[in-house]
């Protein structure tokens, strides 16, 4: 029989395991928690009073997992993001040490560093973020297991970022330390003549330095979360100027070594690496700023603590997110869309949604005040859950608005099956209807909890018994960063796959 959600069509909504709330989608099947020795027991309840046997009992997870050894150190400490970056800085700080015993020592440190801050900049373009998932996780579903696994990590990839930005720090270290020595013991740049570096470019590198320093101290993930709003606009505006010095530095710096060494300005910048990786620094900073533009959007109150935006500026693929904001200048957000359904009940790639949550005071404004335009940058990005079409079946886990993300599984016509557990504060009355029946139809008999009727639950258990049940191949994970990685942490330490947002890139 074919399947008719495969085919385009709205299939009919089917009940809920697990829907803590008065029954919804006018559904006959509703469900009760009750307690039972040591944990809740969920039954399925007919309108006619006639229960079926419990679906999630929670007395039976009582045996500890097996782990794998070492499982801390591997899935909680040394994360795959962390060993990228591990691998990137090691690699900078072994060429770094050759290269401060070699003769071109001067002009070497200025192209390593141009060479990492240009690949820094590089692994945050959205058009190469998406290059890289496309990429890595082409894989098809017949492919082991264990080369899926690896290929879903895509989303690691600020590892990258975040070691060739601070090896950047350590080789512009070097290169202001060289050029110092130089200056302060009056030393003559080139031996064939007497010229000496003048005040200005070493003014120029100490200002750098200082700027570059910053940005890493900023960058470090307990200061980011605390005050994100400041480390967003430190970042942008600190490496824009940062930009701009290095062209200043780097002509002052031709400038004066040309003269020294008695050669051409336009012949040495064009044979000098460091010049044409600045250009290419230029361009990848600039290009998402020249797609900036001032976007409609439909605006759709939920509730009092979310609303839905509607967006038809452009189509939208799966797994893929918009970033925006009320003032270009200020900070950006970025949400992960879904394909609006067609009035037929299809998905149409040409109008796509976000869910806002209240979640801060942006979040909060934008509930009270819904807006009629928002400015958008760069192109739609992919997330992590582009690696999830790697699996052939899924346990999809989420808490609050994080089901907004998850229904960007809607917009793949090849989406693996999936199970949903969403744990919300009354989901009907906060999120709507219409957000509900999109839930139903990502999969079979989604399971949704109330914490407003029943507090929260302790997701683990169910997630475990929906895994081995449902024979997951992988679990996806969108909640805040402790859940999140707790559940991450959970499954990764016994072989099962999981995956979530990278809350430290």
């Amino acid at each position: 029989m074919a399947d008719p959600e495969k085919n385009g069509l709205c299939m009919p909504t089917p009940p809920a395991q697990v829907v803590c709330n008065p029954p919804v989608l006018n559904n006959i099947i509703v469900t009760d928690a009750e307690k039972a020795g040591d944990g809740p027991v969920t039954k399925e309840i007919l309108s006619s009073g006639h229960t079926f046997p419990d679906l999630v009992d929670l007395e039976a997870q009582t045996t500890k997992p097996q782990r794998k050894w070492f499982s801390h150190l591997r899935y909680a400490m040394f994360t795959t993001y962390r060993r990228l970056f591990t691998i990137v800085f090691c690699a900078n700080l072994a060429v770094f040490l050759y290269v401060m015993t070699s003769d071109r020592q001067l002009l070497a440190l200025v192209d390593a560093t141009a060479v990492n801050l240009v690949s820094c900049g590089l692994a945050r373009h959205p058009m190469v973020v998406n290059a890289i998932y496309r990429l890595v996780c082409s894989l098809p579903r017949s492919a082991p297991l264990f080369l899926r696994r690896i290929a879903a990590k895509a989303a690691h990839y600020g590892g990258v970022h975040s070691g060739c930005g601070t090896a950047s720090l350590v080789w512009y270290i070097g290169f202001v330390a060289a050029v110092s020595k130089l200056y302060w013991t009056n030393s003559p740049i080139s031996t064939s003549t007497g010229f000496t570096f003048s005040a200005a470019p070493i003014a120029v590198a100490y200002i750098i330095l200082v700027l570059l320093v910053v940005m890493v101290v900023v960058a470090y993930p307990t200061f980011r979360r605390k005050v994100h709003d400041y480390f967003e606009l430190t970042h942008r505006f600190a490496s824009w100027l940062i930009l701009a010095l290095f062209v200043v530095l780097l002509m002052l710096f031709a400038h004066e070594v040309c003269r020294a060494e008695q050669q051409s300005l336009g012949h040495f910048l064009v044979t000098l690496p460091a010049f044409w990786l600045l250009i290419a620094a230029v361009v990848v900073v600039a290009h998402p700023w020249l797609l900036l533009r001032k976007v409609p959007v439909h605006a759709e109150p939920l509730s009092s603590h979310a609303i839905r935006l509607h967006f038809s500026h452009t189509p939208i693929a799966f797994a893929k997110g918009i970033q925006v904001t009320k003032h270009p200048l200020r900070d950006w957000h970025s949400f992960a869309g879904f394909p609006d359904p067609t009035p037929e009940g299809k998905n149409s790639k040409e109008r796509f949604s976000i869910v806002v949550s209240k979640a801060g005071d942006w979040t909060g404004d934008t509930i009270r005040n819904p807006p009629t335009h928002l400015w958008k940058r760069g192109a739609l990005m992919r997330g992590v859950g582009y690696g999830l079409r790697l699996f052939s079946r899924i346990v999809i886990v989420t808490t609050g608005s994080g089901i907004g993300p998850c229904l960007g599984f809607l917009g793949d016509e090849n989406r693996p099956l999936i199970k949903v557990i969403w744990q919300t504060r009354s989901p009907e009355k906060t999120y709507g209807r219409d957000v509900l029946a999109l839930v139903h139809r990502m999969g079979p008999d989604p399971i949704i909890m109330d914490t407003t009727r029943d507090g929260r639950v302790d997701m683990l258990p169910v997630v475990r018994r929906q895994v081995k049940e449902f024979d997951a191949e992988a679990v996806f994970v969108i909640s805040n960063p402790a859940m999140t990685q707790k559940i991450i942490y959970e499954f990764e330490s016994q072989g099962i796959p999981a995956y979530g947002p990278i809350f430290d890139s």
